[in-house]
């Protein structure tokens, strides 16, 4: 530790991968006191940190760094060296350490930390409108694939009708600050989950909605056996840059525009109330396309895959009947899944399976007539595993059938809110996952749609 020349209170030596293989006082009690040994992996982060740069780089570099010690906050002037040699570690000296307390924080910084906090392990976030209905909602947890769908299927709904509460017999929902910090279940995770809810607007906080965070006691144990090496997802679009961006204004755009129509804001002609519903249905439609076009990027990258696991495919069926079964009943639709007793083993991604299945259901329940019955059937082929959607609708023609599945085809239809991507993106998930989507049907006759995904693995 001879090799840096200067005046420094302690020196050290970390090895090619970074680790702190020799140090001088008070460094090494640093070390220790952040958690790690000698020699051991550098526990020091913003240290830890210089000394990657200057080993990637092979340049000497030099700046203040920071740490909690447990008790105090050290501040300390770092000098690091390549050293070429030894292995191609580096050489550090360390100057000018001081130590001094942790500074009290206001209630308002000890809250905007706990937010950040909540908010980078969140492994779910909503937006809500001013009265806890939900308004967008973000998950890629595998254990709340079911919840987010349902979510939403379900915009406009309070988010409370979605988790349990164990400790809490309060009629829903209850205030905001009840439900922040509280513990809630979801069905079909295992793990405990607290709500994390950051209130927006001025002078009423949560005025103009909120901002909901899931955030899990702990991590989720993957215990599935892996059935292929999922590509690194290397594509980095402008649309999947910008749809999270996109969505945070829109969201806020349509609880402003539901508080306006609720008139919580104050008293407002119903002239003006119905301008502001058509605001939020406005914004509602512009949310579900800029899903639709996030989903499209996705499906159409070169590096697209799918996470195949064994699923009940009758399963995701009723999931996907039962997620939707209040909009089908607005139209006084019927909605016939597959029975409980109806098993049907299959390998796909659970989470793109339903998102198929939801699209072809929701397809079936817009456009079939009132009063008339959609029948969700899960079987097995000779080929592999089955499920379909039929509706009793006015079917389609040879011409039809062809373009269906095309990008942007909505076959004539318009002002219902569709993208015409639904399909085209239904077929491109299950040709991802080794099936396929299909379309039989004719004029007057309804039509039914038909995906296939492999077999369950044998054993």
């Amino acid at each position: 530790m001879n090799k840096l020349s200067g005046n420094f209170i302690a020196r050290a030596r970390t090895d090619e991968a970074d680790r702190l293989v020799e140090a001088q006082e008070p460094l090494a009690s640093l070390q220790q006191n952040c958690g790690g040994e000698i020699p051991g992996d550098l526990a020091i982060p913003e240290l830890r940190e210089l000394v990657l740069k200057v080993r990637q780089s092979n340049l000497k570099l030099a700046r203040s760094i920071s740490a909690f010690d447990g008790e105090d906050v050290v501040t300390a002037w770092v000098e690091v060296t390549p050293a070429r040699k030894d292995g191609d570690g580096c050489y550090i000296g360390v100057a000018n350490w001081q130590t001094s307390p942790v500074p009290e924080q206001s209630e308002a910084a000890s809250a905007a930390r706990r937010q950040a906090v909540d908010e980078s392990v969140a492994e779910l976030n909503a937006r809500l409108d001013s009265k806890q209905n939900i308004l967008t909602v973000e998950s890629e947890a595998r254990d709340l694939a079911d919840l987010t769908a349902r979510m939403r299927h379900s915009r406009g709904t309070p988010w409370t009708d979605f988790v349990e509460f164990p400790s809490n017999t309060h009629e829903q929902p209850m205030h905001w600050r009840l439900l922040d910090g509280a513990q809630c279940t979801v069905e079909g995770s295992d793990r405990i989950w607290t709500a994390s809810l950051v209130p927006l607007g001025r002078p009423e906080p949560g005025s103009s909605g909120f901002d909901l965070y899931l955030v899990a006691d702990r991590p989720l144990v993957d215990r599935r056996k892996p059935l292929a090496e999922p590509k690194p997802d290397t594509m980095h679009s402008i649309g999947r840059d910008l749809s999270p961006v996109l969505r945070q204004p829109i969201a806020r755009i349509i609880a402003n525009a539901e508080t306006i129509r609720s008139k919580m804001a104050g008293p407002l002609s119903e002239e003006y109330s119905g301008y502001a519903a058509d605001i939020a249905t406005a914004g509602q439609h512009l949310m579900s396309l800029i899903e639709d076009l996030a989903d499209l990027e996705v499906v159409e990258s070169e590096d697209f895959t799918t996470a195949p696991d064994q699923i009940d495919l009758a399963d995701v069926a009723r999931r996907a009947a039962g997620i939707l079964g209040v909009r089908a009943k607005e139209r006084s639709i019927s909605l016939k899944a597959p029975g409980p007793e109806i098993s049907v083993p299959a390998t796909a991604e659970f989470r793109r399976a339903l998102q198929i299945l939801l699209n072809l259901v929701g397809n079936a329940i817009r456009y079939a007539p009132e009063g008339s019955e959609v029948e969700i059937s899960a079987r097995l082929t000779k080929f592999g595993a089955q499920a379909s959607v039929s509706d009793e609708g006015k079917g389609l023609s040879e011409e039809q059938q062809a373009v269906v599945f095309k990008k942007f085809e909505r076959l004539g239809r318009s002002g219902d809110g569709g993208s015409g991507l639904g399909l085209y993106i239904s077929r491109k998930i299950a040709r991802a996952m080794g099936g396929d989507l299909t379309v039989k049907s004719a004029p007057d006759k309804g039509a039914r749609f038909i995906l296939d995904v492999p077999p369950a693995e044998a054993g």
